[in-house]
C-alpha cells in the first residue's frame, strides 16, 4: 500500500512540474511582445499577482515557518525569478504611465512581504502560529493570483475573442491547481488546499470560455488578416498605376 508521505511527495513533484509549466506558459506571449516592441492589450495584473504570491509561499515553506516544505520553496523560488523577468519586459515595452505603475506596485509588494516576514518572526514564536499567519495571507494572495485573469475573462466575453487569454496559461493553471490540492491532502494542509481548489475552478472557467469563443476568435483573426491583405493590395494598385501625370495634369501613356 502506498503511504501518505509517498503520495504527498509524488503530488509535490507533479505540482513542481505543472507549476513550472504554468510560470513558463506566457513565454510565447512575451516573445510576441519582444518582436512587436509593445505589450498591446496584455495586462500585467496576473504577473504582479503571481510575483507576490511566489514571494509569500517561499516564506511559508521556510523551515522556521512551515518545516518539511522544501518542494513549496523550490518551485515558488523559481517562479519568483521568472515573474520578475516578465515584469521587466512589461516595464520595457509599456508606455510611461503603465511602466511607473508596474514598478511602484512591484516595489510595494516586496516591501509588504518583507515587513510581514519581520513581524511574524518577531511576534510569533512557534512554527504552528507562524505558518497559520503566513498561510492565511498566502491563501488570500493565491486566490488573487488565480482570480487575476478575471479582467482578461471580462475582455474575452466583451470581445468574444480569446486572443489575449493564452490557452497554455489556463491549461497549466488547471493542472497545477489539481496537483497541489492533492499534495495538500496528505497530510491535510488547508492553507495549500483551499486556494488551489478554488484556483482549479477559476482555471476550469477559463477553459470553458476558451472553448466557447475559440471559433469566433478564428473568424475575427481571419477577417482582420483579409482586411489587411485588401489594404495592401489597394496600396500596390495605386502605386502601380500605368499612367503618368504630365505637366498639364493629364495622364500620359508611356
Amino acid at each position: 500500500m502506498v503511504s501518505a508521505g509517498a503520495i504527498r511527495f509524488a503530488a509535490g513533484i507533479i505540482g513542481n512540474i505543472t507549476a513550472l509549466v504554468l510560470f513558463l506558459s506566457p513565454v510565447p506571449t512575451f516573445i510576441g511582445i519582444y518582436k512587436k516592441k509593445t505589450v498591446e492589450q496584455y495586462s500585467p495584473i496576473p504577473y504582479l499577482a503571481t510575483f507576490v504570491n511566489c514571494m509569500l509561499w517561499v516564506v511559508y515553506g521556510m523551515p522556521f515557518i512551515h518545516p518539511h516544505s522544501i518542494l513549496v520553496v523550490t518551485i515558488n523560488g523559481a517562479g519568483f525569478f521568472i515573474e520578475l523577468l516578465f515584469l521587466i519586459l512589461f516595464v520595457i515595452y509599456s508606455d510611461k504611465k503603465k511602466r511607473i505603475k508596474i514598478v511602484l506596485i512591484a516595489i510595494g509588494e516586496i516591501i509588504i512581504v518583507g515587513i510581514m516576514t519581520a513581524l511574524v518572526l518577531s511576534f510569533a514564536h512557534t512554527t504552528k502560529l507562524r505558518s497559520s499567519v503566513v498561510g492565511i495571507i498566502g491563501v488570500i494572495c493565491n486566490i488573487l493570483m488565480y482570480a487575476s485573469p478575471l479582467s482578461v475573462m471580462k475582455l474575452v466575453i466583451k470581445t468574444k475573442s480569446v486572443e489575449y487569454m493564452p490557452f497554455t496559461l489556463s491549461m497549466a493553471a488547471f493542472a497545477n491547481g489539481i496537483a497541489w490540492t492533492i499534495y495538500a491532502l496528505f497530510p491535510f494542509d488547508p492553507y495549500i488546499a483551499a486556494p488551489n481548489g478554488v484556483g482549479s475552478l477559476f482555471a476550469l472557467v477559463q477553459l470553458i470560455l476558451y472553448a466557447t469563443y475559440y471559433k469566433s476568435t478564428k473568424e475575427q483573426l481571419a477577417a482582420r488578416k483579409a482586411k489587411t491583405a485588401l489594404g495592401l493590395s489597394e496600396v500596390v494598385y495605386n502605386n502601380g498605376d500605368s499612367g503618368k501625370v504630365g505637366q498639364n495634369g493629364r495622364a500620359q501613356i508611356p
